[in-house]
């Protein structure tokens, strides 16, 4: 869970012992010729990344682009931390903050292959303080919240699609948003079973359903896994996702043996371009917390998200490794919104959202190549990734720079890599 003041539940962790410098095996690899990619494009996709670096809107980056399985494309860009001169490596470790989300997504739903949950099964089935919630309708003179009752009890899928009814406490200033801070829901003092608790208590900011508002649903699914599964969500992301995949530089906290390729976190001041990053967002990442976000909580290297993401466009399967089945891997990638929202945004940008991944609905709505079918999610320091079944593309955009949407990134790397398409 995020914190507008003290963002010590960004920082989430889980030290994982004895991981060494994440790698992926050389037959994961490939030239961008073998795979139908053409030199010029990635030539063209680096120079660009490289004119962010030079021109200072980056302090450093990473870009890697796959196609069928194999890695065409990997480049480092600028600095890991440039008061330190660090140059940026491939194994550098970002915060990831959202691009958490999809993994949580993930871990879910192999509890739901093993039968431990149905989508539609209502969330106070196994959390009890979300049972009969109410819904904010107003403000007394008093400052109080009017509320009236939940139409219907939130879905486990609801939370998957955010349409819960919750909101985020951090990037909205309703009156719902202003209670999650006054009633201590980020204290970093709970655990997440506690902030959970609390959180259910609270007021919805709208009817279970009738809206999609990116919100807290992730944390609460968190929170889930841990009921369902008897284990803590980084002890779950450990043995069940992590481990099987050599994701060995991820984690909810940074390693001691991580420090010197943690990199630093860039925001632009007046007058003096970009400045490392102590504003109301920052959370110390070599701390382990109380509580783990599977919202939020997230470091990770361009191999290891990688590693992730193919093994997400493969139908659930890496290098043998199976975590999901096909079926289940496109049931989260298609769109979950009821009919009436017609997308997020109500279909302005061409969006519809699944089970844990934004969804391309109108690639001309959702601007530059887009196709539809595409599916992706990005982290708030501007990490993207996304998956483009047409194309067979996974590509993965690793910095850290607030604040999110600084530039248009996704937009962008997009065009450049779908140019690189043979055939397009």
């Amino acid at each position: 869970m995020y914190k507008k003041t003290k963002v010590a539940l960004l920082a989430f962790g889980f030290a994982f012992a004895g991981a060494l410098v994440p790698t992926a095996a050389a037959n994961d690899y490939a030239t961008a010729a073998e795979v139908g990619l053409t030199d010029e494009g990635m030539a063209s996709l680096k120079a660009h990344i490289d004119g962010y670096v030079e021109s200072g809107r980056l302090v450093g980056a990473t870009t890697l682009v796959a196609r069928g399985g194999k890695i065409a494309h990997f480049e480092t860009y600028g600095q890991i931390n440039k008061e330190a001169g660090t140059s940026m490596s491939k194994d550098a470790v970002f915060r990831i903050y959202s691009m958490t989300k999809p993994i949580t997504g993930i871990a879910l739903m192999m509890l739901y292959e093993e039968g431990k949950f149905d989508l539609d099964d209502p969330v106070a089935k196994y959390l009890p303080s979300f049972k009969d919630q109410r819904v904010f309708s107003g403000v007394n003179e008093d400052g109080s919240l009017q509320t009236v009752p939940a139409e219907r009890a939130a879905t486990v899928r609801d939370l998957m699609r955010h349409t819960s009814g919750l909101t985020y406490g951090v990037f909205g200033n309703t009156p719902v948003d202003q209670l999650y801070g006054k009633s201590g829901v980020f204290d970093p003092k709970l655990t997440l079973a506690q902030q959970t608790e609390k959180l259910g208590k609270l007021p919805l900011l709208y009817q279970p359903g009738a809206a999609w508002v990116y919100s807290l649903s992730v944390d609460v699914q968190g929170r889930l896994i841990e009921v369902l599964s008897g284990k803590s969500l980084g002890d779950f992301f450990q043995d069940r996702i992590f481990a099987p995949l050599g994701m060995t530089d991820t984690g909810f906290s940074v390693r001691s043996d991580q420090l010197d390729r943690f990199s630093e976190i860039y925001a632009p001041e007046k007058d003096k371009g970009l400045v490392a990053y102590r504003g109301d967002f920052f959370g110390d990442f070599t701390v382990k917390p109380k509580s783990e976000s599977g919202g939020g909580g997230l470091v990770s290297t361009t191999i290891d998200y990688w590693k992730f993401a193919q093994m997400v466009a493969n139908g659930g399967e890496l290098n043998g490794v199976h975590l999901l089945k096909a079926e289940t891997i496109n049931l989260m990638r298609r769109n979950h919104l009821p009919d009436n929202l017609k997308g997020i945004a109500g279909g302005a940008q061409g969006l519809g959202f699944g089970l844990g991944f934004a969804v391309v609905q109108d690639g001309e709505k959702q601007g530059g190549s887009a196709n539809v079918g595409e599916y992706f999610w990005g982290g708030m320091a501007n990490t993207i990734f996304w998956i483009d079944p047409t194309s067979d593309v996974v590509a993965i955009f690793m910095t850290n720079i607030l604040p999110s949407g600084i530039y248009p990134l996704r937009n962008e790397l997009r065009d450049k890599i779908n140019g690189a398409v043979k055939g397009n």
